[in-house]
């Protein structure tokens, strides 16, 4: 007998007819020995509906308060889920975060996990109870209702499962695992039987929708194997697991892209001690994720500062450089939009030379120009021009073997 948590994300919740096949995967996991822990999303389009409700209420609606309202959408799926698998006869209970003692911080909307108490969810699974947690919730030391941002179902499923020592967290989805590029823009992406936590953590960093980065975070924390596939087929996913647990063994085992990325210039910058902390920690306490920096020293003790940052907080960035740019002397700031970042990832890198090399100059062959570069162990990444991130993508992905599924390395 096994203990399995599986989340099923919106659109396997979307109507009655999907929470009822839901209820029949459920039960099937049940009849084979398993205890079951369920964590569901809102049903899809719920939570978009629920903030479009609040903004018609008021103009700026209270954090504390949309919380509140935006918890209503995971609510009412545990409910029915639990309700159907009442009726079929199995021994099943809803619960709220608070209820699972999911403990979190009070940062309303995007809260974090302090930690999850597994007795409440013990007792159930003890006397065999299917229990169904409402995701994306949980409460602060004060009683109040929290909500862990988007994706927040994947992270409470995860850390669940860390809580109560499962065997395996199982993620439902719309697509059936992880495929080596975005099978929509490379017909010939292939699906990964396994994939690492660092893999994935690359991935879900650079824009990749399949798992939220911080449930990667506590799968890797807590070493859960996590299996991702899709609830509308009985096919295998793909697992993400330690790369001691029999993973392919690719040098590269994905290409990825993100065309949410924006570029800022600050030209002239005092070449000066404590000038680029003058530059990046108005923009850090703003909450704005820097990723790339590059760094050209001009003459004359002068230089130029590139960096990069989510295309949602270009205009913001923008004012914040252009303050600090006047008050630090620089010369001028410009911006673009019209960039992405396509990367190869792979553990396998770590013990290979010659990848760089390879990107490179696939993609000068195809006139591909590289505004920016940034590389770590097990991911090299290239600012390029946003008009050729499908061609990029598939170039790349054909030069790393990834389409003939019998390369390995």
């Amino acid at each position: 007998m096994a203990l399995v948590v599986q989340k099923y994300g919106g659109t396997s919740v979307a109507n009655i007819e999907r929470i009822s096949n839901v209820a029949r995967r459920v039960a099937k996991t049940y009849d084979q020995g398993n205890d079951v822990i369920v964590i569901l999303s809102a049903m899809a389009g719920v939570t978009d509906s629920l903030i479009a409700l609040a903004h018609q209420a008021v103009e700026e609606p209270d954090k504390r308060e949309m919380d509140v309202l935006l918890a209503t959408g995971e609510q009412t799926t545990a409910a029915l889920l639990a309700m159907m698998l009442r009726a079929k006869g199995y021994q099943a209970q809803s619960m709220l975060g608070h209820q699972a003692d999911v403990v979190t911080d009070s940062a309303y909307g995007n809260a974090r996990i302090i930690e999850i108490g597994a007795k409440p969810l013990r007792k159930l699974i003890d006397r065999h109870t299917i229990v169904v947690v409402a995701g994306f919730q949980g409460y602060d030391i004060k009683g109040n209702i929290t909500t862990l941002g988007r994706g927040g179902s994947d992270t409470s499923a995860v850390a669940i499962a860390a809580a109560v020592k499962a065997d395996v967290c199982e993620i439902y989805t719309d697509v059936d695992g992880i495929y080596t590029a975005d099978p929509n823009i490379c017909p010939k992406a292939r699906k990964l039987k396994s994939i690492s936590y660092d893999e994935m953590l690359n991935m879900a960093s650079l824009g990749a929708k399949v798992l939220q980065i911080r449930s990667v975070g506590f799968a890797k924390k807590y070493d859960i194997p996590v299996h991702v596939r899709s609830s509308f087929s009985e096919e295998e996913g793909t697992m993400v697991v330690n790369e001691d647990s029999g993973m392919e063994q690719l040098l590269v085992s994905a290409v990825s892209h993100d065309k949410n990325q924006a570029r800022i210039t600050i030209t002239k910058v005092p070449d000066q001690p404590g000038i680029a902390a003058k530059i990046f920690s108005p923009i850090s306490e703003e909450g704005i994720v820097v990723d790339m920096i590059i760094q050209n020293t001009r003459q004359g003790g002068k230089t130029d500062m590139t960096f990069t940052v989510p295309k949602v907080d270009f205009k913001r960035t923008m004012q914040i450089t252009q303050k600090v740019a006047g008050e630090i002397g620089a010369e001028e700031v410009m911006g673009d939009t019209d960039i992405a970042m396509v990367s190869a990832i792979g553990v396998g890198m770590k013990n290979h030379s010659g990848v760089a090399s390879v990107m490179f100059n696939t993609l000068a062959r195809e006139n591909i120009n590289i505004l920016m570069i940034s590389t770590s162990e097990i991911r090299i990444s290239c600012v390029i021009e946003e008009k050729y991130t499908e061609l990029a993508v598939r170039v790349l992905h054909t030069a790393f073997g990834l389409d003939d599924e019998e390369t390995q390395v």
